[in-house]
């Protein structure tokens, strides 16, 4: 079923044409015209269309810039209108429209579904909307790349059952290969790093700082640098407040606020203000007794010894030592510890993980290995089938001694380097890829004799255009792309091998829409749409000038492809027997 379909394009100032419209036919569209009337130029315009190269020498000359619009009814569900809504496009009722401008600059814009996108998001499209077999512009099965999908999708469940476990082992295969790159790549710098830990644990370890350690040591040391100074001080107040026992004249404060309270002690039953005064100095009295007592103390107990001095300003160096390296007090320092102690450990798992990952790469190199031979084997059965189809359909499209074959190859790795890199496949050690360990190419030999070469190689322009119809034929059971376009794929083919050709690109157009641009009137019998391309007497194609042949319009252009002449009796009668041999069946 067809999931996408191009219902029109307009096209404006490209090449000889100033601006026309083509409408085209969910089935077999033929495109005919006068030789240098712009046929060619539909083909240019969806390649455009789709994102291929802009040359600015197509602008019509005059004109400021060619603008190319396409109007594709596409299925919501399909990868192609997924991709589009991702990309911002908006699909209106199934109508995605596509518009591609070049200016005379050689600037190139594009749109897609309403919103400006990258011209390579159009390429991206074009792989699941299209596949443009022109003269000299072969593309979809040319790539190497295309044959082998091409021919995977015709194998089918033998192929595409293992391909699928393949490429879930591929990938894990490349995750793995990374970690395990990135693990031993870097093991120098790990071993650097896993040394400088362990010397830093191994330093805080052997001074075993204690948490706030470091600010109780700086207040000792301070005491102990001004013993003196304090045991002197602490002396003089102690004497200010309780007197001196070598001075008994002198006055202090606690004597004179015993005098205080005792003045007051006499009259204070006859004030309850007064008695409250007095209640307070006697508290004073208390405090002044209690700090004297403990100024005694303190002068007493103050340690003044130079040894212990001496050790703390050792324990405070070695504690410095380790705040300069690792944290901005000792409290930092445990910190540091304890993350570097956590990264240690994982750097020391860092082996057994590689001796894992390892492990693990080379069960995954040897299940690809196996199921790479599985998928070849499979490969080489269905070329076969596919090829022998292919030769069938040639021998009907004048070319009876061609014959089609698929070289499918493996690149063997005999540098003991590289092999370490590959996996084993029948005993060998070959390169690989995420779809296995084959090459496959598409080979032709246009005649008996004549060495198989790679399509592209081996065939004129006329002979690979019917090579990739035959290829199309056989595959359009199987190949996603929903519309083929076809550039004068009947070149250098006439009499009852162009009915062929006709016939087997209306067999394709059951299951997908073709567009062919044609000069055999064979061809264009057999199709569901005609359309004629017309230049004005000026040399210009204008809208009115792509136009669709019905009826007698259709048997007069069928007339003018067979013999130039739209009115000769002769010519209208064999139109009219292709028109009818044509509805007769493919």
């Amino acid at each position: 079923m067809v999931v996408s379909v191009l219902e029109e394009m307009r096209i404006r100032s490209l090449g000889v044409i100033d601006d026309a419209v083509v409408e085209l036919s969910p089935g077999f569209t033929a495109v005919t015209g006068e030789t240098g009337a712009g046929k060619t130029m539909v083909v240019t315009s969806l390649g455009l269309l789709l994102g291929g190269r802009a040359d600015p020498a197509l602008v019509r000359m005059g004109a400021k810039a060619a603008v190319v619009e396409g109007r594709l009814a596409v299925d919501a569900r399909s990868a192609v209108a997924v991709r589009a809504e991702e990309a911002g496009a908006e699909l209106d009722d199934g109508t995605l429209l596509v518009s591609r401008t070049l200016s005379a600059e050689g600037r190139s814009r594009a749109h897609l579904g309403g919103r400006s996108v990258p011209v390579g998001l159009l390429s991206e499209l074009a792989d699941d909307l299209v596949a443009v077999h022109g003269q000299t512009d072969q593309q979809g099965l040319l790539r190497p790349v295309r044959q082998r999908q091409a021919l995977d999708r015709y194998a089918g469940d033998a192929v595409s059952v293992p391909l699928a476990k393949y490429a879930g082992a591929y990938r894990r295969l490349r995750a793995v290969a990374a970690e395990l790159a990135e693990l031993t790549t870097r093991a120098r710098e790990r071993a650097q790093e896993a040394d400088l830990l362990r010397f830093g644990l191994d330093e805080i370890a052997a001074v075993e700082p204690q948490a706030g350690e470091d600010a109780e040591l700086a207040a000792e040391a301070s005491r102990l640098g001004h013993a003196e100074a304090l045991a002197s001080a602490a002396t003089a107040a102690h004497a200010a407040l309780a007197g001196d026992p070598e001075d008994p004249e002198g006055i202090d404060a606690a004597t004179l606020v015993a005098g205080a309270h005792r003045a007051l002690e006499s009259v204070r039953s006859h004030d309850p203000a007064l008695a409250g005064l007095a209640d307070r100095i006697g508290e004073v009295g208390i405090l002044l007794r209690d700090v004297a007592g403990d100024l005694a103390g303190y002068a007493s107990d103050l340690d003044a010894d130079p040894r212990r001095l001496a050790a703390v300003e050792e324990r405070r160096a070695a504690l410095t030592q380790l705040t300069r390296k690792y944290g901005e007090d000792i409290t930092e320092v445990l910190a540091w510890a304890e993350r570097s102690a956590a990264r240690l450990g994982e750097l020391d798992g860092d082996d057994d993980r590689i001796a894992e990952l390892t492990a693990e790469r080379d069960a995954l190199r040897a299940e690809l290995g196996d199921l790479a031979q599985v998928l070849s084997d499979a490969r080489t059965e269905a070329a076969k089938r596919f090829a022998d189809a292919v030769t069938e359909e040639l021998a009907s499209l004048a070319m009876p001694h061609a014959r089609v074959s698929f070289a499918i190859r493996q690149n063997e790795l005999a540098d003991a380097a590289d092999a370490a890199s590959g996996i084993e496949v029948g005993g060998r050690a070959v390169s690989y890829g995420p779809h296995g360990a084959d090459d496959v190419e598409l080979l032709l030999a246009p005649h008996p004799g004549a060495q198989p070469r790679p399509v592209a190689k081996g065939a004129s322009g006329g002979e690979l255009s019917r090579v990739m119809l035959a290829v199309e034929v056989v595959f359009a059971g199987s190949d996603p792309v929903p519309t083929y376009l076809f550039d004068e794929v009947d070149a250098g083919v006439g009499g009852k091998a162009a009915v062929e050709v006709g016939r087997r690109l209306a067999r394709l157009a059951r299951t997908a829409q073709v567009v062919v641009v044609t000069h055999l009137p064979q061809v264009a019998a057999f199709a569901d749409r005609h359309l004629v391309v017309e230049k004005t007497h000026d040399g210009a194609v204008t809208r009115s000038g792509v136009r669709a042949m019905e009826g007698e319009a259709r048997v007069r252009e069928l007339s003018r492809m067979l013999a130039g002449q739209e009115d000769s009796e002769l010519a209208r009668a064999h139109a009219e027997e292709l028109l009818a041999a044509a509805r007769g069946g493919c």
